[in-house]
């Protein structure tokens, strides 16, 4: 086993600093004394080991997985040690969580090329031709490019390809699709969240396969559900599965009541604020005041005043579809907010019930600017900014449109900003408040991405939302 110190070594900035760093006390005493930069340099370059250790980690896991396989029955490995199953035995030996067994277990028997043979010999095949369609994001591991959790969200929000005779019908031509897919999302894996890779990953998968996609939708409405039982305590529970549209209207329902406490945008408003100010005094937890909404909503039912519920946003889902110069809508919508992927015949279904509001875009999803008519962006402005952001577009932040502010990234008094969709940017309310508060700035060059500056002089590129970028054809969707 490694000593402390011989890890320690491995660590540039740590090594650098001169101090004693034999055990972890003394790290962290070292640390402690850093300036800001070397602590976040630290950081990095710990995160840069952690992915090369993780290969060692994931190709033992991923053997061990192979060899506890379910023909093996109880000569496999995980049996022999008194497990179940691999990920139980990856879980007691290494401490980690059920889920983050599942996860080492899945992911290293992906990265082993081919089933491991009676030795149990591994290897490493970089020539994506003869391997997987999910090669690139085996090389990517191999190169230290992303973790084992970017991986696993990209490779199981794609999917498998459709089999011969289901989808497009050209098995090869889907395998190429998705191989390109993954190679697109493994250079993104270095500027999104893992939760954002996977949710980009299903939406692309979608794209490819409209007419699967349609049908893990019914999977998903077939399978919900609600039951009651009554816990060992004796109370009454409730377990509920979501269908996709039932879970976005809960989502948002929620946040429509939740949102001052959540970090939401600020009120305008006097009587919209002073409720926002009763409810964050509320002496009752967010959970507690969940269920007194589902409770409300349950008794009231269509008799419901929705303001007086709600408040001044009221809670619904809102579908974005996108339509051709033509008039053809693409086969896969999104929602608003979450960016949550769904059949089309979902979208036109609501078109009965609620209308649509008609937004035109540019190819890059840039709606028509409206003018210096007014210093605040109206209604129909915040529907554009959304559609065109999908949230906030603070680098890794993952708050929905309807916990958005909109933000003019010209000065109203001193730079004669206009009111233009062009020149406003959705942020969450911490995020607007950090942007003015510390000094950073916002620019955009044209129609290029918005530019994210730091007090420093640093500046960072605010990319829109992954899938968002290939609804709007900012980046070429893979050719199923």
């Amino acid at each position: 086993m490694a000593l402390f110190d011989d890890v320690a070594a491995l660590i540039p900035t740590l090594r650098g600093c001169g101090a004693d760093v034999g055990d972890a006390d003394c790290a962290r005493a070292s640390i402690a004394s850093m300036s800001d930069a070397e602590v976040l340099n630290v950081l990095a370059e710990t995160a840069a080991l952690a992915k090369q250790v993780e290969q060692v980690q994931m190709a033992a896991a991923g053997v061990i997985a192979m060899r506890s396989s379910r023909e093996r029955g109880h000569s496999g490995l995980s049996a022999t040690q008194g497990h179940r199953s691999a990920a139980s035995l990856i879980q007691d030996v290494t401490g980690s969580t059920k889920a983050e067994a599942n996860r080492a277990a899945r992911v290293g028997e992906a990265l082993i090329d081919g089933a491991a043979g009676s030795d149990g010999a591994v290897g490493w095949d970089g020539a994506a031709e003869r391997g997987p369609w999910f090669q690139p994001l085996r090389d990517a591991m191999r190169d230290g490019q992303m973790t084992s959790a970017q991986f696993d969200a990209i490779r199981r929000g794609l999917g498998e390809p459709p089999e011969a005779g289901a989808g497009s019908g050209d098995e090869m031509g889907d395998r190429a699709a998705w191989a390109q897919a993954a190679r697109q999302l493994v250079g993104e894996a270095g500027q999104r969240t893992v939760e954002e890779l996977a949710q980009a990953a299903r939406t692309i998968r979608d794209m490819l396969d409209p007419e699967g996609a349609e049908a893990r939708f019914l999977a998903r409405y077939e399978n919900r559900s609600f039951r009651i039982y009554r816990g060992q305590d004796g109370q009454k529970r409730a377990s509920i599965a979501f269908d996709d549209e039932g879970e976005v209207f809960v989502e948002t329902m929620m946040a429509a009541v939740l949102r001052p406490r959540r970090g939401g945008p600020r009120f305008v408003d006097p009587d919209e604020k002073a409720r926002a100010a009763s409810l964050i005094d509320d002496p009752r937890t967010n959970d507690q005041l969940a269920y007194d909404l589902i409770i409300d909503v349950l008794r009231t039912g269509t008799l419901a005043d929705a303001e007086s519920v709600f408040g001044t946003r009221q809670a619904g889902v809102r579908l974005v579809q996108v339509v051709d110069a033509d008039g053809a809508g693409a086969p896969v919508v999104h929602t608003e907010d979450h960016l949550i992927s769904m059949p089309a015949a979902v979208a036109e279904q609501h078109v009965c019930d609620s209308g649509i509001v008609s937004v035109t875009l540019d190819p890059h999803g840039n709606p028509l600017n409206v003018g210096r008519e007014q210093r605040l962006f109206t209604p129909r402005q915040r529907i554009a900014l959304a559609i065109r952001d999908g949230g906030c577009r603070w680098r890794g932040c993952d708050r929905p449109a309807s916990y958005c502010e909109a933000h003019h990234i010209d000065e109203w008094d001193r730079d004669h900003g206009r009111t233009d969709i062009d020149r406003g940017i959705l942020l969450c309310r911490y995020h607007h408040m950090t942007l003015h508060q510390g000094g950073w700035r916002i620019s955009r060059r044209q129609q290029d991405d918005f530019a994210l500056h730091h007090p420093t002089g640093e500046s960072f590129t605010m990319r829109p939302r992954t899938a968002l970028s290939y609804a709007w054809g900012g980046i070429d969707p893979p050719a199923a």
